[in-house]
C-alpha cells in the first residue's frame, strides 16, 4: 500500500487515485502539422527512469483535483 498526500485532503490510500502519467509533457503547437511518427511519439513514447521521477495525479475519490508529485520508482517513496 503506498500513501500519497494529496495538496487539499492530506494522506490518503492510492487506492482513491488515478494516475495519469509523467509530468510536464507539452501538447504539439501544432498536432495537425506532425507526422505519424511524430505524433506515436508523443502519444506513447514516456520516460521511464530508474529513481525520481514527476508523475500526474488525480484524487478521484476526493477532492478530484489534479496534481504532480515526484516518486522515486525503485522504492515508491514520494520525495517531493
Amino acid at each position: 500500500m503506498m500513501l500519497i498526500p494529496c495538496p487539499w485532503c492530506g494522506p490518503r490510500d492510492e487506492s482513491e487515485f488515478h494516475y495519469g502519467g509523467q509530468a510536464g509533457v507539452a501538447y504539439p503547437d501544432d498536432p495537425g502539422a506532425l507526422t505519424d511518427a511524430e505524433w506515436a511519439r508523443y502519444l506513447f513514447f514516456r520516460d521511464n527512469p530508474k529513481g525520481p521521477f514527476r508523475e500526474r495525479w488525480s484524487h478521484t475519490a476526493g477532492c478530484r483535483r489534479w496534481f504532480s508529485l515526484v516518486r522515486d520508482t525503485v522504492t515508491n517513496e514520494i520525495v517531493a
